[in-house]
């Protein structure tokens, strides 16, 4: 009768091992069978779209098995990585200005443009405005301090300059301004801490955690503003190295993802 036990014991044991190795098999095969397991796919976007980039990066990663790289940046470094070095499957800068540019040159592959979501200017300021900062104009008055981006750098120092000349006051702004930055999180940055009064930035980062309770928004009148629409494409780079059915996929994940955009403040692109 022990024998018997014995032996059962052993069946026993040796049937919980070969399911858990079928179990185990199992989950490495499925692993194993997830579309894109083992390649790789590079994506350069826009700084100020980070937050709702690396969300939709992931959720990418864990359905598909691909390794995405990402390299953010201001538009215009980004677009300086696509042209010196090819650099970029999937290029989703933070104004439509940059993929048109790098449309002309050639670097975009024809039919893969798709327009993702609004990318909308405002005035922010730290929180109490102690400037008594209320529109365009009052960023031209003396000793209010200013913090644009880099035209050169970013999609919002070019529009910023854009608005400010429309409005006539390019001149008197300019003389008041005491940093360009690079990105759009450096202008927030500036204003959260308290170290300018005023900045044109995008609508969208005053969700963001480093804003929160610390920024306040001042809209700019639609007549006065320049709304943006933020594309993402696939480049040319992409049949080059081979990334060509991902990168699509991807770009495609990008623009169909709109509840990420949306949770981060950002709204939806209607033609």
């Amino acid at each position: 009768m022990k024998g018997i036990t014995a032996l059962a014991l052993v069946f026993v044991v040796l049937g919980a091992a070969v399911a858990a190795g079928c179990i185990a098999s199992g989950g490495h095969q499925q692993e194993a069978t997830k579309r894109f397991s083992g390649q790789t796919v590079v994506v350069c976007s826009g700084a100020g779209l980070m937050k709702p980039m690396n969300e939709i990066i992931s959720l990418f990663e864990n359905e598909t098995g691909a390794k995405v790289e990402v390299r953010y940046g201001g538009s215009g470094e980004i677009f300086g990585i696509l042209e010196t070095s090819c650099g970029c499957d999937v290029f989703v800068p933070g104004s439509y200005y940059y993929l048109e540019e790098a449309a002309q040159r050639g670097y975009i592959l024809n039919g893969t443009i798709i327009n993702v979501t609004k990318h909308i200017p405002v005035i922010i300021v730290p929180k109490g405005n102690p400037a008594h900062v209320e529109s365009l104009r009052d960023l031209a008055k003396p000793g209010v301090k200013v913090v644009l981006g880099d035209p050169k750098a970013c999609a919002i120092g070019r529009v910023a300059e854009k608005i400010l000349k429309n409005a006539g006051i390019w001149g008197n702004v300019s003389r008041n301004v005491i940093a360009y930055a690079p990105t759009v999180n450096q202008l927030l940055v500036y204003i959260a801490t308290g170290q300018a009064d005023a900045a044109i930035a995008w609508e969208d980062t005053v969700t963001w955690a480093q804003a929160r309770g610390k920024v306040q928004v001042i809209p700019i009148p639609p007549d006065e503003n320049s709304i943006k629409t933020i594309p993402t494409a696939v480049t040319v780079c992409a049949r080059k190295d081979g990334h060509l059915t991902v990168a699509e996929a991807l770009n495609e994940f990008i623009a169909n993802h709109t509840s990420i955009w949306e949770e981060w403040g950002f709204k939806p692109w209607s033609g």
